[in-house]
């Protein structure tokens, strides 16, 4: 038997979703079962399914030690991974995070330890602000993702409450995201808008442009405006509407100007004249546009954030 008592970011969880977390070596279909058999209790009262978990809530689970013992192993992984310093902004309920190109969000096939999330939580570890001991379902989570080779804004949720926030705003498309790019050849048009639909290829981990709607298909758009040009070389501000996998590199080519050393939509040798090895992509400026009520988030309404001056820029335009 063991029992836990529910912390604030354990709060409005469904009980199973709760214990899923809390848990992880309990198999759903025994989970499941100890609830209907009474082995899981909250509060000394039955445990419905949907419950919500209120803070102070005692679950008790009258299971087997061995769903337990192992919970320990490896139990801190993201102690291999350097402490992360790459700090635009934080405080107690965000961090926004400066990740650098060829640094991965989360782990990937790759099975590294050292990816972005991983570093934050070192870092926040070492503050004392997280700690595996004294969380029961919850872990300081990324509410974005870019891609490896992107640099810029990640955001950072480090309570369940801004998670829930941030993840809600997001899906409403109340943070507003600009990239900077540069593009090889210089867009017909110095400010468009840019609509197709995207179907993803597993196999060749690449995207395909279509100006019709598929069964696999689904709708993407981009905002551009050209802000400066240097020879064959546009420098672009880019506004992600929609966020599907490659949008803005997969746009930008199909309109003639694919980015520089983007080695998926453009051809490799012709990034070897300029000297790149990298696609010219960052997440420049992150402003919080929140209609309505943000909760707790609500002072970071209006509010804009940009990271530092990224390299192309300082190589092909300074």
């Amino acid at each position: 038997m063991k029992s836990f008592t529910a912390g604030v970011n354990d709060a409005g969880q469904r009980a199973d979703k709760f214990l899923e977390k809390a848990v992880p070596l309990l198999p759903k279909n025994l989970l499941y079962k100890y609830i209907r058999l009474k082995r899981i209790k909250i509060n000394g009262k039955r445990c419905e399914i949907s419950q919500r978990i209120q803070v102070g809530d005692v679950i008790d689970l009258y299971i087997n030690d061995e769903f337990f013992g192992q919970e320990n192993t490896n139990r801190l992984p993201f102690l291999s991974a350097p402490v992360f310093s790459d700090i635009i902004y934080e405080d107690d309920n965000i961090l926004l995070a400066d990740k650098k190109t060829g640094l991965v969000v989360h782990e990937d096939e790759s099975g590294s330890s050292d990816t972005l999330i991983n570093r934050i939580l070192h870092y926040l570890y070492d503050k004392g602000e997280y700690d595996p001991d004294n969380e029961l379902s919850f872990t300081p989570a990324l509410c974005n993702r870019i891609d490896r080779n992107t640099s810029g804004i990640v955001v950072c949720a480090k309570n369940a409450e801004s998670l829930r926030i941030l993840n809600e705003k997001i899906k409403a498309r109340e943070l507003t995201k600009l990239y900077l790019c540069v593009t090889c050849g210089i867009p017909s048009k110095k400010e468009a808008e840019i609509r197709t639909y995207i179907e993803k290829d597993e196999a060749s981990k690449t995207v395909h442009i279509t100006n019709k709607k598929t069964a696999s298909s689904r709708s993407a758009v981009t905002r551009y405006r050209v802000l400066s040009v240097s020879g064959s070389l546009a420098l672009c501000e880019v506004e992600l509407v929609t966020g599907r996998t490659h949008q803005i590199r997969a746009h930008m080519a199909h309109i003639g100007c694919p980015l520089l050393g983007d080695g998926k939509y453009r051809r490799n040798e012709e990034n070897r004249k300029y000297g790149v090895k990298t696609q010219a992509l960052q997440a420049h400026k992150l402003t919080f546009s929140f209609i309505g009520g943000a909760g707790i988030l609500d002072y970071l309404n209006g509010k804009s954030f940009t990271a530092p001056t990224p390299w192309f820029v300082q190589k092909f335009f300074a």
